[in-house]
């Protein structure tokens, strides 16, 4: 089928937004290649030092210039469930490495932290910066020159955008992202929706809910939720960094291992010591930042990514907007139903048809764009399949793996549906704009009839003040509730998922509540309409520090307005609220964190503590 012509439209608009950028990107990446091995360019006091730890072997093949060097760069700890299995991942990859001629060091560790742990809590200002933290670290354990292509182990929220902005910067290596898989399925989300329900309620107690949630988070892999970790994989499947069908292999189990060396082996084909040099940074280009888009959109994925696209196609010279998501979510229907868009958690997914059945069918129906180079080559088609484990392996080593076509058809038409009978007809990812600002509303998951509110305004600065009001029984009313001074400029940020079950109950009672917001949501943004990112925030100057309590609101999801029904020379006299940010600045280490604070961009420029790549001269005339 030929290619949709929104997304071709759409693809040509960023192609010629970007040119000069992405051009000095690329003039950039060249000019850091060295063809042939990295390590060549250092002298021989440097590359003493970068082996002297190694065995003999792996230190004469490092010696001789000849065998490719793979950097293992890893988001391990065994807090987290989503990496705690990355601890037996370098030893694999080593070993893997070793029998196909090469040799993987492990180059460095990066900071890993969880949103489910902080969510809430004051740490939770610190997440969204975390994603910069990783970036810079990725570029620490890359800075020796030692490596001819990496390996990227990392699953969860602000992680993955983080290894792969890292990565960017490093453009002229071949990168592969290495997954850890998913947990096996717990309680099921629709009785834990019910549980936190009840506890926000005050109908049962701490005791009882932590039991539930035990239940429902209990073991080694990422929560099995369609949040942001696991529309990381879905992404990195799109873009052709991931093995085909990695991203839903369960943790310690003999196809996992099985893949993880096979990533270890292709890293090493991908080197440009060989025939196959494939960049990361030639391969992340506009084509393949739109396909994220169009996957994100397919499977009704995190809200988190209209920051992190943003932000990983700026590290690679790329220029993206909300009009580009918004443009795309128009013609790229939902054709799958993973809570928080149905009550199927990911494991149901994969076995109903998973990633390459999504990815086959987006290709077919000409929505995605299949000539692009993947790290098996030319041609995302190749990633339209599902793994198989062909050998078991033998004395504790892992097996070796196949890959067949995706299923022809879905497994679960409830979960895994199609191009031509979708779940809905766009990607419920859509932009608001009006008085109020630019900003991204999710609606998969909102019903028809709750898409729609006009309603006063109650204005918080924080969501304990918000939480306050609701145990206080003051918010039993039809209402918008205005959470400001929650951008990534006063507080970092942080996801207000806290908020869902007290406007989820809100909302059953028969209330028309919505939320609009300069903070962000969870990746698990449900059932409530909520309009958030809200640009430029508050502290900004941004004008939904003019809402009042008692302002009519209006959040049409439909028509795409968001707006204060104030008279127009009443809402332009009107001055900024203020707020005392100074609890924000100190504590849980908060003030290690103000440089950021004080050079983060907007929410819709990705908020990014960096920029594009500096243009040449010769270019300064195209902007």
């Amino acid at each position: 089928m030929p290619l949709n012509a929104t997304l071709a439209s759409v693809t040509q608009r960023i192609a010629e937004r970007s040119r000069p950028y992405r051009t000095a990107y690329l003039e950039r990446l060249e000019a850091a290649r060295r063809k042939g091995a990295q390590r060549g360019a250092l002298a021989c006091t440097n590359l003493a030092h970068g082996f002297a730890a190694f065995p003999a072997n792996d230190k004469l093949k490092l010696k001789e210039d000849k065998a490719p060097s793979l950097a293992i760069v890893s988001a391990y700890n065994d807090m987290l469930s989503a990496h705690q299995p990355f601890e037996r991942f370098p030893q694999i990859i080593k070993d893997a490495a070793r029998e196909a001629g090469a040799v993987a060091q492990f180059a460095g560790g990066t900071p890993a932290m969880c949103d489910g742990v902080t969510q809430g809590q004051t740490g939770m200002e610190m997440s969204l910066f975390s994603r910069d933290a990783i970036a810079m670290a990725t570029a620490i354990a890359l800075s020796h020159n030692m490596f001819d292509a990496a390996l990227y182990l990392g699953v969860c929220d602000k992680i993955v955008p983080g290894l792969l902005i890292g990565a960017l910067h490093f453009g002229h290596l071949p990168a592969v992202f290495v997954p850890a898989g998913p947990m096996t399925s717990g309680m099921s989300n629709s009785d834990k929706v019910k549980i936190r329900q009840l506890y926000t309620a005050g109908k049962i107690g701490r005791a009882e809910l932590l039991e539930a949630e035990s239940k429902s988070y209990h073991g080694a892999g990422t929560c099995t939720f369609y949040g942001t970790a696991n529309s990381n994989q879905m992404l990195m499947e799109a873009m052709g960094l991931h093995l085909p069908g990695a991203a839903f292999i369960t943790p310690n189990t003999p196809l996992r291992d099985a893949l993880t060396a096979a990533a270890a082996r292709q890293a090493a084909r991908i080197t440009d010591l060989g025939t196959q040099y494939t960049p990361v940074g030639r391969m992340i280009d506009e084509k393949a930042i739109v396909n994220a888009i169009v996957a994100l959109h397919a499977t009704g994925g995190s809200t988190n990514h209209t920051l992190h696209l943003v932000a990983i196609a700026k590290a690679a010279g790329i220029v993206i907007d909300w009009d580009d998501f918004d443009k795309l979510s128009a013609v790229v229907p939902l054709i799958t139903k993973i809570y928080p868009n149905g009550t199927a958690d990911v494991n149901h997914f994969h076995a109903a048809g998973g990633t390459g059945f999504v990815l086959r069918e987006l290709i077919d129906a000409g929505l995605m764009h299949d000539d692009v180079t993947t790290i098996l080559g030319q041609g995302l088609r190749q990633h339209c399949k599902e793994p198989m484990l062909a050998t078991e392996g033998e004395n504790g080593r892992p097996g070796t793996v196949t890959w067949q076509d995706a299923p022809a058809q879905s497994a679960d038409a409830g979960v895994l549906g199609t191009v031509a009978q979708p779940f809905a007809a766009d990607g419920g990812l859509k932009l608001l704009q009006g008085n109020l600002g630019r900003a991204v509303i999710k609606i998969s998951a909102v019903k028809p009839e709750h898409r729609v509110v006009e309603a006063p305004a109650v204005v918080f600065h924080s969501q304990e003040a918000f939480m306050a009001a609701f145990k206080a029984g003051q918010l039993d009313r039809d209402f918008v509730a205005v959470i400001t001074f929650q951008g990534p400029r006063a507080n970092g940020m942080p996801e207000l998922h806290a908020l869902t079950p007290a406007l989820g109950i809100l909302q059953d009672k028969g209330r028309h509540v919505a939320l609009v917001t300069d903070g962000r949501m969870s990746g698990a943004s449900g059932k409530v309409p909520a309009a958030i990112h809200v640009t430029p925030e508050v502290l900004g100057g941004g004008p939904l520090g003019r809402v009042r309590d008692g302002d009519i609101i209006r959040l049409d999801a439909e028509t795409g307005t968001l707006e204060a029904k104030v008279d127009a020379a009443e809402w332009e006299a009107r001055s900024l609220d203020t707020s005392d940010l100074s609890g924000n600045q100190h504590g849980m280490g908060r003030e290690l964190f103000s440089l950021f604070r004080n050079a983060v961009g907007t929410a819709e420029e990705g908020g990014a503590t960096f920029g594009l790549p500096p243009i040449f001269e010769k270019e300064k005339a195209t902007v």
